[in-house]
């Protein structure tokens, strides 16, 4: 786990801010509360807060509560003991008892139920719990690391979630910025995850990233903050010939003109013939006019249109005109609207 340490790259001061509040608060025996947006570094950050703690020779048990089944979480995080339920043919040692002497991180516990969140209560207030099944009190020491992208005192507030939980839970609470408020750290990142990439790939170089590129990166928002940032980089550079600089850059994989998208209603032959084209209307035109001059001012008007709203992506622009790249490219250059292609992707 000492490589997840490792991997938490950056130098921004919202990232330097939240790795201080975490070396203060890793050596305390305190529950700690992880919130972010996906793609963060939730996990990195509980591995980081159990290898810098007192207990990092102990065991470091991960569970993500999303993906276990309702029925069976209780007998994830408690145990079972053997006869507790049909299949049941032998005791099962659930992730407290596994995690005694080190750190249990709970991931998505805004999932959990609210019978669930009452056991986990009692454990962090007294450190004792059953196993499913067993009426035999046992007793765990267990540092508890939950996260959640989910804002839980609005949950609690909706009943959805133990605001006694939320009590404890938060002795500290550590919220991670999202990548769009940590620009400094995009090309950091951004090149860190390229040379690996390379390096999978048994290139012997990363030849970079061209300086529009660089811009692209640093202008996008990153809805999917650092796993989206990842995705986007090997993508790349995997596309890119491995002596050249990346020069385009795609961010959104699903982009193509053969996209499949919902199916408009079937429409009945008899309707068809009454039904009014949508985007057809025609309006009054002052006659006489230049057709060729009145078509060009209308083409670029769509043009600039498509670039504004797709925030001069070229190639998203592209689909929304119905174009190719390439025939959109010809556009701007047939009305001296070139722009630069590394917007392009």
């Amino acid at each position: 786990m000492r490589a997840d340490v490792e991997r938490m790259l950056g130098e921004s001061p919202a990232f330097l801010k939240i790795l201080e509040q975490v070396s203060l608060v890793a050596p305390l025996e305190k529950p700690v509360l992880i919130v972010g947006e996906r793609g963060t570094g939730k996990e990195l950050i509980a591995s980081r807060l159990h290898f810098l703690s007192n207990c990092w020779e102990g065991q470091y048990v991960k569970m993500n509560c999303a993906a276990i089944a309702e029925s069976i979480m209780e007998s994830e995080l408690f145990g079972h003991d053997a006869g507790a339920f049909t299949g049941a043919t032998k005791t099962h040692r659930g992730r407290f008892e596994r995690a005694h002497g080190g750190t249990l991180f709970l991931d998505e516990l805004a999932t959990t139920s609210m019978l669930v969140q009452e056991k986990l209560l009692r454990v962090i207030e007294y450190g004792e719990f059953e196993r499913v099944g067993g009426s035999k009190t046992l007793t765990c020491d267990v540092r508890l690391v939950a996260a959640t992208n989910q804002d839980l005192p609005e949950l609690a507030k909706q009943g959805k979630f133990r605001f006694d939980l939320l009590d404890r839970l938060a002795f500290d609470v550590i919220t991670l910025p999202p990548l769009r408020e940590r620009e400094e750290d995009i090309l950091l990142l951004a090149e860190h995850f390229a040379v690996n990439m390379a390096k999978e790939l048994g290139r012997e170089l990363f030849a970079g990233f061209s300086p529009n590129v660089q811009q692209a990166l640093v202008s996008y928002t990153w809805p999917g903050n650092i796993r989206e940032l990842k995705n986007v980089v090997e993508r790349c550079v995997y596309r890119t010939d491995p002596e050249e600089p990346v020069s385009q850059i795609l961010f959104d994989p699903f982009s193509s003109p053969y996209r499949p998208t919902e199916s408009a209603p079937a429409t009945n032959h008899a309707d068809a013939d009454q039904a009014q084209p949508k985007g057809n209307t025609l309006t009054q035109t002052d006659f006489p006019i230049n057709l060729k001059d009145h078509i060009k001012d209308r083409e670029i008007d769509l043009i600039e249109q498509a670039m504004t709203r797709n925030k001069h992506n070229q190639r998203k622009a592209a689909d929304d005109l119905g174009l190719t790249y390439h025939q959109f490219r010809g556009y701007l250059k047939k009305y001296n609207l070139v722009g630069d292609p590394a917007g392009a992707e």
